[in-house]
């Protein structure tokens, strides 16, 4: 039995152990309601889920075999349910919630294939459904879920199927559908105890190749790094370590940091296709999740991982450090904290694991935990000052759970930094800090020091404890109203404290600083602080008048965080008699002596802390006093007499209380409320002065008085009758920890293990029956005397005047308020009324137990209360209907008296809230190796477990009778609840928008909980809705109650309430105000998004029966609202349509109706495309799109899966025929494509289309909401990513493309020919957004496969096409390349079957275009003819194609050096796209020879036997020597006969144009993601991108500076990887000095990239090379090589590193020596630079730290002040970046330093001149 429920209240938990029957029965239920024959009964079943969810929440004890039957009804429910949305919504969700907390337990086995044919079918068909997006977004959430929580019962075999059905998706990297497979393939994957043989060494390889063919994506590399995280995890069988290089080199790459002084990020990240970033996203935004679970899960005693981790830290630690935040630091705090959390994890597995010999070997031991630990200390050093507060509160979680792992390791850094903390005085965050980390610590501090005081280590203890010490009486200082996180988090580490220790002060064998008279002192101390905060505090909200006056406006002591109250009662309830006696004395005379009306609730909280500790002698120091000042002060004030008599009391007219007097009691009463809030049965001792007091309350003449008095009264009821814990922050009785420390508990306890925590429940506060009588007296005279005032009130005029009458009512209704809210639930609840009329007295059923308190009163009265509200709101609404307070009063009463359990319902919920911000502190870690003891799950102090016991009590009660009456037919609501409903149905149509606001949300939660009220509710407002008259505040009452979920999803099971509410809607366009406007358009709206079809009882409902309208007839209403005529405003002409469009797609299953209204509908909507309406075109669009099928006329036999789609096969003629004669209409195709063309706005500044759709640039705010479900979510076109930019612009739509196409489909030749016709005229026009129209209805006729009698047609076709390409004008190549790329973009999913005319229109692009022709128009052809090749797809080309790309490429390569820059762009774009094309279908092609790059064609026709790729890189190289070369002979000015240098001239530009077409090629490949293939290609050009960075020709340079940064990023694998490292090496002795110094800037990056994969000779070759620079003869150059030493000594290497230190030390003595000798010692400048440079690198490459060498290096450099410039300059700012870096610990660490080596460095700051 779960811990909460054992500690439940007697009485409850007696009734508890009924729960597992109730279940049972329930099960057996919903068994009953479902027939398996009859999908519709799963409706029936849905109101059965809310009650199992109670079963899982309660944590009942319930049967694993009642489970095991409930979720295999629910997975069949769920498979039965194919198009029931709400259904598979709300079942999905609870099977997601079974498996998750009783799935262990279960022998289940789950299908996987029936999960992913739910998804395809409803999220990934093009034909969409019309549910709402919300529903549709629920749905896939839902389904995902189910997924992920039943993945781990996949059976045996799994795997390997779901691996063969998505591995086909990932074989084009370039195309969207290998976006889908990995989504899909992360989601499925298991990796469960009975798939573990399909996770080979083999396949794991072939897995990462496939992650290396896609560069640059975001969400690639989270998916990959998910399914191989998974891999880790669970094969640990598996060796990894030769995978190591390769994952951590992608793990480094995958955080975007700077590198350098570069960019963090990609500049050109590839592009994944919105609604496939919308399916599969990812919690997290960053890839830090998969890459801490599998570097926690890598570390193994055997495995090298450890070594990786630490050198990955290496880099990224520097980017924890508070200077260096950025975008990067939100990835870097997740790293830290998964990184954390899954080390927890794993520890608490193997410690509680089973443990088999066979994972033995893979336990983390003690060296290895220390290992992991010692590596993330250093990233807890850099972030816990961060300026990022979430990485700074993670740092402090991070210590406090590491240090239960580890304490040895971790308690010494916390204490140094506190000490650290201390001392310095700027910062003063940094305090703030180290107090929350000794907080999160202070367990562990004290369990290590009082363990290890029992051996004999005293130096640590004494440590420790001393920090103890310092840290409480350093947190005194810490409180000051003015400085509120520091006072918080010193208010966190007293409670911290105190919740640790057992008792405090009662013996004295005990430390020092735990003995009576030192915390004696200390208490006066804190009490004295505490006291000047409570008296400096201002309240931060206005105390507003007005009948709610809040009666908690705290300060940020109580607003911000529940840590206040609890550390008063953990530090009051733990201490000793003695000690509580002298603090209570001081508190009570600090209450009576003060009145703090702006520290009300604070100074509440802490009488109630003492009163709970101790109500005896509390009561005496505390509550008598308060009473005695409280009664003194009403002591001859004038009173209304409104209590107790009707008569008023003529004589106290105009009297009022002084505003001071008001303000003392008002503060008192509530000072008094909140003390007494626990005190128990003491109260009985003052029960007449209680009751005198709040008499007196309510009859005083000032309203601030009536609400305290209501406070108390509320108060004290509560505390009379209802449970809660007597004795939650007491000492227990167990045995303590070495004598000091109170043991913590874990809810999750075993019986056996921890059986302690379960032998000291909490003494619950039982009412007694003088408690119970006082309770009922109260409730005599202000609940049941107050409603008989009420009654006569409304009854009989008492009162002349108006204002009398108005106070009195407000008094005597505020009294029945606060009694309702005393109470709560202990006041039984109105009985129903059962069909049968019955006697009342059935036994509802149950489910749950839960009770607040012991019954007082009946239901009876209850029931006459209601009566007696109903008659006094009547009266109110015809007499007073403008005073809100008394309205917003009634509506607060009806709340109370109907919903009966919710305000124990808003009580939870609050505290729930205040949970959530639940502090470190006292959570102890599940693996605790201090006192090697684990738990099951997190330990925590023995009275946060009671306060969670007396929460969850709270939430049963709320629950307990809530769904009683739900699932039973035959209850109905009562005649007195159906009245109060009427009143508050009138409530919420209110003119007071407080009123109204207040009596919705009371209604709709008493919908809810009765749902046979809704549909009458509906009928009324729809009914406002038409009515002309009705004013502005009905119409947005009903709108806001329509709006709620729950009346929208009672739409679709009741048709009668659907009809009435959509003719409600469509009608109300006669109310004229905005406001109105507004809430019923988003009321509309609000309706699309939550769709979710229509009951089948709609469609059944036969004519005949007049009562239920019927589907036509709904239908014919909506089509008579006449849209011809344009008498309807634009806006309801849209909503008709669209709800036109809703009704035909929700009857797709019923085929009679649907088939009759299908063909009107589509041509209704196809006649509407040339409507005048904007958005009605735009609509008509989504609705072609949805409705046309796709056609008859098709041939192929492919096709067929097309109409599974549509049941109603056999009517799709007539569809065609109607929509035939439409088309034939004179003219009409014409004013259609003239219609659409209006929708592109072309902007006139930057030629591109402004708007999505076009639809917003001319459209208010409000109207844009409705405008939004042109969201048709199919699968997106362009299918591969767009990266082209000569070819860019939106202004091309896609489904207008695809409406023509469809339409050709379904109609045949009429649409060709008279499209034929209409397109004549367009396409020889030259407005642009009629060329963007005939873009889009060629592409549409190009991609419709249609085949047959139709060569003319073709041919007409091609001819245009031909036109098109060789047509002068620029304007509008973006919109034929989009018309030319849908026309050969692939079919299926994966997009390898090709449409018929793709041959054709290949054919007509390859065919050669002389070269005379205008620049333009040659790279318009090159554009496309690149555009149509990325739509191949590359592994499934044929021979036709691949002859199409040879003879492309052969034309390319003959063309490089063209005289036009634009056309050298595109012939680069072009050259990219067919090599690589080439290449990845060289990999699938049979055949290829291994020593062959494969895919390389032999140009045989041409140049011999030559790969292109030759052709490409073999000059290269020369060609840019040559270049740089003619540069500096023409810079030298040579003078020469002209007519070489003409010849020369000539050869000259070839070359640099060649070379620029080459540049373009390499961005190219590298932008969009092709570079995978062409790497060899892309080593053979590294040397030109280096050595054409700075030339005299600028095209060039930007070129080769654009390829080089793309370069940068790149990562070069192993085969690839030493041609690489030797082409990048031979440039170093390059005689010009800029390309040294590009060299050097590239090796930054790229040793950083590829730290991982390099080899120790690899490394130290290029650290030698970079060595050489240092006495490079240019200084720029010597420079940046010590910038790039500095940052390799980081992380590369540590053996040459420390081996590089020790020689440059030694080389800079031995010059420093020389010097002395001999001034003018023969040393170059460059040799006496380098040394000084290798100084400076070995001192930069620490900068926060302090290691042992670094002081001898810093004074050997600071010797170097005297020598000339350059070295003097670098010595100089070498010292002032040292001295930087380290000012904000140089306190410290100035004590490396000897006094000899400060005086040194003293001498280089102070420079002699000001202007130094």
């Amino acid at each position: 039995m779960h811990l909460y429920n054992a500690w439940l209240p007697p009485a409850v938990a007696a009734a508890a152990r009924g729960e597992a029957a109730a279940f049972a029965g329930a099960v057996k239920a919903v068994a009953g309601a479902w027939r398996p024959g009859d999908p519709d009964s799963a409706y029936a079943t849905l109101k059965w889920i809310s009650v199992f969810d109670l079963f899982i929440k309660a944590k009942s004890d319930i049967a694993p075999e009642d489970v095991q039957a409930l979720m295999e009804l629910g997975f069949e429910i769920f498979r039965a349910s194919q198009n029931k949305f709400v259904v598979q919504i709300k079942w999905g969700g609870l099977l997601v919630r079974l498996l998750r907390k009783h799935g262990k337990r279960l022998s289940l086995g789950v299908q996987w294939r029936p999960l992913y044919d739910t998804l395809i079918r409803t999220h990934f068909k093009r034909n969409m459904g019309p549910e709402g997006w919300k529903v549709r977004q629920q749905h896939f959430e839902t389904v995902t879920s189910l997924v992920r929580a039943s993945r781990s019962y996949f059976p045996e075999g799994a795997a390997a199927e779901i691996w063969s059905e998505f591995r086909p998706l990932l074989e084009n990297p370039w195309h969207n559908s290998a976006f889908e497979g990995v989504g899909f393939l992360k989601l499925f994957l298991p990796a469960n105890s009975r798939n573990q043989d399909h996770f080979t060494i083999d396949w794991i390889a072939q897995c990462l190749d496939i992650w290396d063919s896609v560069t640059n994506c975001n969400f690639w590399d989270i998916q990959w790094a998910s399914i191989i995280a998974r891999c880790i995890k669970n094969s640990r069988s598996v060796n990894w370590d030769d995978f190591l290089p390769l994952l951590f080199t992608r793990y480094l790459n995958m955080f975007e940091v700077p590198i350098s002084t570069g960019n963090g990020s990609y500049p050109f990240p590839v592009e994944v296709p919105r609604n496939i970033r919308f399916l599969f996203s990812s919690k997290t935004r960053s890839p830090s999740k998969a890459i801490a679970k599998s570097i926690v899960y890598l570390l193994n005693p055997k495995s090298s991982a450890l070594e990786y981790f630490e050198k990955l830290i290496n880099f990224l630690e520097q980017f924890y450090h508070p200077s260096n935040g950025g975008r990067w630091t939100y990835s870097l705090e997740r790293f830290l904290r998964y990184l954390v959390v899954y080390f927890e994890k794993r520890l608490q597995h193997e410690q509680f694991g089973t443990t088999d010999d066979k994972h033995d070997q893979f336990f983390l031991g003690k060296e290895e935990r220390a290992g992991f630990i010692k590596v993330i200390l250093k990233l807890l050093d850099r972030g816990q000052y961060s300026k990022d507060d979430s990485l700074a509160e993670m740092v402090s979680i991070a210590t406090s759970i590491l240090s239960y792992a580890e304490p040895s390791l971790v308690l010494p850094f916390v204490a140094t930094n506190f000490h650290l903390a201390l001392e310095t005085t700027t910062a003063t965050h940094q305090l703030k800090n180290a107090v929350t980390s000794v907080a999160y610590s202070g367990r562990a501090l004290l369990l290590s020091s009082l363990i290890s005081s029992q051996s004999d280590d005293s130096s640590v203890v004494n440590s420790f404890s001393d920090l103890i010490v310092a840290s409480l009486s350093n947190a005194l200082l810490g409180m000051d109203a003015n400085d509120p996180p520091k006072t918080i988090a010193t208010m966190q580490l007293i409670g911290s404290i105190f919740s640790n220790l057992a008792t405090v002060g009662v013996s004295d064998d005990v430390p020092a600083f735990l003995q009576a008279s030192t915390l004696s002192n200390w208490l006066d101390e804190f009490f004295s602080r505490l006291f000047s905060v409570l008296q400096n505090l201002e309240s931060s909200s206005p105390i507003n008048e007005g009948y709610q006056s809040p009666f908690m406006s705290g300060t940020f002591l109580v607003e911000d965080s529940p840590h206040y109250f609890c550390m008063l009662e953990i530090l009051l309830g733990k201490l000793s008699k003695p000690l509580f006696s002298q603090s209570l004395k001081r508190i009570a005379k600090f209450v009576t002596a003060n009145i703090l009306p702006g520290a009300t609730s604070e100074v509440g909280l802490l009488c109630c802390a003492c009163v709970h500790s101790h109500p005896e002698e509390a009561s005496v120091y505390l509550v008598k006093p308060i009473l005695k000042i409280i009664m003194s002060s009403f002591e001859g004030t004038p009173t209304t007499g409104y209590v107790g008599r009707i008569v008023p009391n003529e004589t106290s007219k105009q009297a009022a209380l002084s505003p001071a007097l008001e303000t003392a009691l008002g503060y008192y009463l509530r000072v008094l409320a909140l003390a007494i809030s626990y005190a128990g049965p003491v109260l009985l001792n003052y029960r007449e002065e209680l009751k005198q007091i709040i008499t007196s309350a309510f009859q005083a003449p000032s309203w601030k008085v009536n609400g305290a008095g209501d406070h108390l009264l509320r108060s004290l009821l509560g505390n009379l009758v209802s449970y809660y814990p007597m004795d939650q922050y007491k000492p227990f009785t167990c045995q303590p920890i070495a004598n000091i420390i109170e043991p913590w508990g874990c809810s999750k306890a075993h019986q056996d293990r921890e059986v302690e925590m379960l032998n000291f429940p909490p003494k619950w506060h039982d009412p007694s029956q003088d408690e119970l009588s006082f309770a009922n007296e109260l409730l005599q005279v202000h609940f049941q005397s107050a409603l008989e005032d009420l009654l006569t009130i409304c009854q009989t005029k008492v009162h002349s005047e108006t204002g009398d009458e108005k106070e009195h009512l407000k008094v005597t209704l505020l009294r029945i308020h606060s009694a309702l809210h005393g109470v709560m639930s202990c006041l039984p609840e109105m009985r129903p009324s059962y069909k049968d009329g019955r006697s009342k007295e059935v036994e509802p059923t149950f489910f749950i137990a839960g009770s607040a308190g012991s019954t007082v009163g009946s239901s009876e009265m209850r029931e006459k209360a209601a009566e007696f509200v109903h008659i006094a709101c009547r009266y109110l609404l015809k007499e007073r209907t403008d005073d809100s307070i008394l309205l917003a009063l009634v509506v607060r009463v009806i709340d109370a008296l109907m919903n009966y359990g919710s305000l124990e319902y808003d009580e939870w919920s609050s505290h729930v809230q205040a949970w959530k911000l639940e502090s470190a502190a006292i959570i102890e870690a599940p693996c605790n190796f201090i006192v090697p003891f684990h738990a099951q799950g997190k330990k925590r102090p023995r009275w946060a477990l009671v306060d969670k016991a007396h929460l969850h009590n709270t939430w049963r009660c709320s629950q307990s009778s809530y769904h009683r009456y739900r699932t039973n037919v035959d209850i109905s609501p009562s005649d007195l609840m159906i009245n109060l409903m009427n009143d508050l149905l009138d409530l919420s149509l209110h003119n007071y928008e407080t009123v109204r606001s207040y009596a919705g949300r009371s209604l709709t939660k008493l919908l809810k909980r009765w749902p046979s009220l809704i549909s009458n509710c509906v009928l009324t407002l729809t009914e406002n809705l038409r009515n002309a008259k009705a004013p502005e505040h009905v119409v947005l009452g009903s709108c806001s109650t329509l709006a709620s979920q729950t009346v929208l999803r009672h739409l679709t099971t009741d048709s009668v309430s659907l009809s009435s509410f959509i003719m409600g809607i469509l009608e109300s366009s006669h109310h004229e105000s905005l406001k109105c406007q507004k809430a019923i358009t988003e009321l509309f709206v609000k309706y699309n998004i939550r769709f979710s079809g229509i009951s089948r009882s709609f469609f059944k409902n036969s004519e005949s029966q007049a009562d239920k309208p019927g589907f036509t007839s709904l239908v014919s209403q909506i089509n008579a609202l006449g849209f011809e005529t344009n008498s309807l405003h634009w806006r309801y002409n849209l909503m008709a349509n669209r709800v036109l469009l809703l009704l035909i797609l929700a009857s797709r299953s019923e085929s009679g109706i649907h088939s009759q209204i299908l063909a009107e509908t589509a041509g209704h909507f196809l006649r509407n495309l040339k409507s005048q309406l904007p958005h009605s075109r735009m609509l008509a669009i989504s609705a072609l799109n949805t409705l046309l099928q796709g056609s008859p006329h098709k041939t192929s036999s492919q096709d067929s899966q097309q109409s599974l789609d549509c049941p109603q096969e056999f009517n799709i003629s007539s569809t065609g025929e109607i929509l035939n004669e439409i088309i034939r209409e004179e003219g009409f195709m014409n004013e259609t494509l003239n219609s659409l063309s209006h929708v592109h706005i072309i902007s006139d500044n930057d030629g591109s289309s402004k708007a999505s759709y076009g639809a917003s640039s001319f459209q208010s705010g409000s109207d844009k909401a409705i405008t939004y479900f042109y969201f048709d979510f199919s699968a997106s076109w362009p299918r591969t990513p767009s990266w082209i930019s000569l070819v860019g612009g939106d202004t091309f739509y896609s489904s207008f493309a695809r409406i023509f196409k469809r339409l050709i489909q379904q109609c045949g030749m009429p649409v060709l020919c008279s499209l034929q016709t209409a397109l004549e005229e367009f396409l020889s026009s030259k407005e642009r957004s009629r060329q963007c129209v005939a873009a889009e209805a060629m592409a549409g006729m190009l991609h419709s496969d249609i085949t047959g009698s139709l060569e003319s047609e073709n041919n007409w076709l091609m001819v245009q096409l031909q036109k098109i390409m060789l047509a002068p004008s620029v304007e509008s190549v973006p919109e034929w390349a989009a018309c030319i790329r849908y026309a050969v973009t692939g079919k299926e999913r994966s997009g390898t079957r090709a449409p018929v005319l793709r041959q054709k229109v290949l054919e007509c692009l390859c065919s050669s275009v002389p070269q005379s022709m205008a620049t333009s128009v040659l790279a318009k052809r090159y554009s496309f003819l690149s555009v149509a090749l990325i739509e191949i797809s590359a592994p499934k080309m044929s021979p036709a194609e691949e002859q199409y790309h040879v003879k492309i490429l052969d034309e390319l390569l003959d063309n490089m050096s063209h005289s036009s820059a634009q056309v050298r762009e595109a012939i680069g774009v072009a050259m990219c796209v067919a090599c690589s094309n080439m290449r990845l279908s060289g990999l699938f092609r049979p055949g290829c020879s291994p020593d062959d790059v494969c895919g390389d064609v032999r140009m045989i026709e041409q140049t011999g036997n030559e790969y292109w790729s030759r052709r490409l890189t073999d000059g290269a190289n020369e060609l840019s020597l040559s270049i740089q070369n003619s540069i500096q002979s023409k810079q030298l000015g040579s003078t020469s006969d002209s007519a070489t240098e003409n010849g020369l001239d000539h050869k000259e530009d070839a070359d640099s144009k060649r070379m620029e077409t080459i540049f373009h090629f390499m961005i190219a490949s590298l932008k969009s993601g092709r570079s995978s293939v062409l790497l060899d290609v892309i080593i053979g050009l590294v040397y030109p991108v280096l050595s054409l960075q700075e030339t005299s020709n600028k095209d060039l340079s930007l070129l080769a500076k654009s390829a080089f940064q793309l370069l940068k990023w790149k990562i070069i694998r192993r085969p690839f990887l030493e041609t690489a490292i030797s082409a990048i090496l031979s440039s170093v002795n390059d005689p010009n000095w800029r390309t040294r110094s590009a060299l050097l800037s590239y090796l930054r990056t790229f040793t950083y990239r590829h730290t991982f994969i390099l080899s120790g000779s690899e490394k130290s070759q290029i650290w030698q090379t970079i060595e050489k620079l240092l006495v490079d003869n240019q200084v720029e150059v010597r420079e940046q090589a010590a910038g790039v030493l500095a940052s390799l000594m980081k992380g590369i290497d540590k053996e040459l590193s420390k081996d590089f230190r020790d020689r440059s030390y030694a080389q800079a003595q031995r010059i420093i020596d020389a010097r002395r000798r001999n001034s003018k010692s023969g040393h170059s400048v460059a040799a006496i630079h380098g040394a000084v440079l290798a100084l400076t690198a070995s001192v930069l490459s620490v900068p926060y730290d302090m290691p042992s060498w670094l002081p001898a290096h810093v004074t050997l450099l600071a010797h170097f002040i005297r020598e000339p410039s350059p070295v003097r300059s670098t010595v100089t700012k070498a010292v002032a970046e040292f001295k930087r870096t380290h000012a904000d610990t140089w306190s410290i660490q100035k004590d490396a330093f000897t006094e000899d080596q400060l005086e040194v460095l003293r001498d280089t700051s102070s420079s002699s001149s000001y202007f130094a």
